[in-house]
């Protein structure tokens, strides 16, 4: 008897009928996100190239001065070194909000030990670094031996530290003049140089060679890579080989005496050694920090992210003095960018999962 039966189609293997990937829209994101997340500084700087583009079509050359555009980098010189400090500490998932008291202490111990003690120069300005080195020695050997909270431990040096300050200066400024002629060396970082219009002062050469030292230890060296490592996953740099102690100890260090470098740097700004300035220099920081990409999470970002935060802050500051502008909207607009950037930071991470 035949078979009438109709005859089926042979079934392709179970191999071949497997969906495969169709790389839309979630594709493109994911593979955006990646990038973003793999180089967290380049939204900062289309942020930055942004805002430079929306401030020179609106004052023209007003704003693309030669003179303008130094004035923004000389305005933003310490707020900058002192992000340095504080992306050290946030990189390894921490926060200090001690960096701005530790700063402004370090440039008193250099006046004062310059004009009370009657040491030279020299010996002041490295016993201010000193006591930055020391400031934050004490951090983070509270964070990483004794295991307390950074944000706590950072806001009782704070305090301690901002208290120290005014006990020992007695809120005296030692005025610029007597500086200038007792003891240049500390307005070092004051001093100008000038190309085709431009003015650089020795700070803002300092914040960039800062920025590039920073930026070849943390990507070229087994301790930057300690860092990250530290701040992506403290347990498992530990079982990888990372000696977390000395790791954050150093970083809490090195961001002291940062801050104190700011310190010395602050002088040269002002031209005085003042116990009341540079007071908003810890929130200043994180801002920059934030603003720049780089992590609250910690384990991701770069210097130079902070770099192009601070410089963001710098040019909305001074486009909106040059358009009239009331400076609660730089308050907003800073705010806002704040705001964004950790959003921004939420979503990158989600979405490179």
């Amino acid at each position: 008897m035949q078979d009438t039966s109709t005859p089926t189609e042979a079934q392709p293997p179970a191999s071949e009928t497997v969906a495969g990937f169709d790389p839309g829209p979630d594709g493109l994101k994911s593979r955006l996100a990646n990038i973003f997340y793999a180089s967290p500084s380049v939204v900062p700087l289309i942020v930055l190239l942004a805002a430079v583009g929306m401030f020179g079509i609106l004052l023209g050359e007003r704003f693309f001065a030669p003179f303008t555009l130094t004035l923004i980098l000389q305005q933003v010189a310490i707020i900058g070194i002192v992000a340095c400090a504080q992306s050290l500490v946030i990189l390894t998932a921490g926060i200090d909000l001690s960096v701005g008291a530790v700063m402004i202490l370090s440039s008193v111990v250099m006046g004062k030990f310059t004009f009370d003690l009657g040491l030279p120069a020299g010996l002041g300005v490295l016993s201010g670094l000193i006591c930055g080195l020391i400031c934050g020695s004490i951090s983070g050997y509270l964070v990483a031996v004794r295991k307390l909270p950074p944000f706590i431990v950072t806001l009782g040096m704070w305090q301690i530290v901002l208290a120290a300050n005014y006990l020992y200066s007695s809120s005296e400024v030692i005025r610029s003049q007597v500086i200038a002629e007792q003891a240049p060396l500390l307005q070092f970082f004051g001093r100008t140089l000038e190309f085709g219009g431009a003015i650089f002062t020795y700070g803002v050469i300092g914040l960039l060679v800062l920025v590039a030292v920073l930026s070849y230890v943390l990507s070229q060296t087994a301790w930057g890579r300690h860092v990250y490592a530290v701040g992506d996953d403290p347990v498992a740099a530990e079982l990888s080989g990372v000696n977390v102690r000395a790791t954050l100890i150093s970083v809490y260090s090195l961001g002291g005496l940062i801050c104190a470098f700011a310190g010395w740097a602050l002088i040269g700004r002002i031209g005085s050694v003042s116990p009341q300035a540079g007071q908003l220099a810890n929130i200043e920081s994180i801002t920059a920090v934030v603003i720049g990409g780089i992590s609250l999470f910690g384990g991701r970002g770069s210097i130079a992210g902070s770099l192009f935060g601070a410089l963001i802050v710098g040019v909305f500051t001074l486009g909106l003095r040059l358009l009239g502008a009331d400076v609660q909207w730089t308050y907003l607009l800073i705010g806002l960018l704040i705001i964004t950037a950790v959003g921004v930071d939420q979503r990158i991470r989600k979405a490179s999962l």
